[in-house]
């Protein structure tokens, strides 16, 4: 005899944050909503998760239709269920995100009108933008966005342990390392205290023996045992 559920089910969706640096700015991957509710406006990457569908393979595949991006490594970072979040009726969105190191080249297709890497000072996110008329997103995007961004900075204090982004370059040097810290936190700090807490934590090595003829050109490498 079949199982039988007699409560109402919420829709299920997947939504996925793709950071990336576009010259000095931290930017985020929207989609412009081809279809209603919100036509018009910009919104995540993402849709709904098929029956007998993985919610991983959902987000990927979502991620692919809309905007031609594969290969992704996706981290889960929450679920959104506000009952009103969607005009649609009671949606549930398991939110991703990633980072990606590479350019990358998006084509939007699906029900996305464009797709673009949008800089992420000019999205409204808990209540602030930067720009004079800054993008609001749809549904509850702005809050997943949010989470994310902090995902991403709690990830940079310590990205030996949390691996959650895949954010640098196999080998890089303090300066380059530093000048992306600085991009995504929106902070500076002196070169000279910056490698020296990055040398007393433990958290970097020299990735060669080979002496440089400059000490800034030092190449280093994340100190992952």
């Amino acid at each position: 005899m079949p199982f039988s559920y007699p409560y109402p089910r919420p829709a299920v969706t997947c939504d996925t944050v793709v950071f990336t640096m576009r010259g000095d700015d931290l930017a985020v991957l929207l989609i412009q909503r081809g279809d209603e509710p919100f036509k018009g406006h910009w919104a995540l990457p993402g849709g709904f998760v098929n029956e007998n569908e993985a919610l991983d393979r959902a987000a990927a595949r979502e991620l692919a239709e809309e905007t031609g991006l594969t290969g992704a490594r996706l981290e889960q970072i929450g679920a959104f269920g506000d009952p009103g979040r969607d005009p649609r009726g009671h949606t549930v969105t398991i939110a991703w995100a990633t980072f990606l190191v590479a350019e990358a080249k998006v084509t939007p297709a699906d029900d996305a009108a464009l797709a673009e890497f949008v800089p992420l000072r000019t999205i409204v996110i808990e209540g602030a933008a930067t720009r004079r008329r800054p993008i609001r997103l749809a549904f509850d995007h702005a809050k997943i966005l949010a989470k994310a961004y902090r995902r991403l900075c709690r990830h940079l204090d310590d990205p030996v342990r949390d691996r959650s982004f895949d954010l640098f370059p196999s080998r890089f040097t303090i300066a380059e390392l530093q000048h992306l810290y600085e991009r995504i936190l929106g902070k500076t700090a002196p070169l000279r205290a910056f490698k020296k807490q990055l040398l007393d934590r433990g958290l970097v090595i020299p990735a060669t023996t080979k002496p440089t003829k400059k000490p800034a050109e030092q190449l280093y490498r994340w100190n992952r045992r």
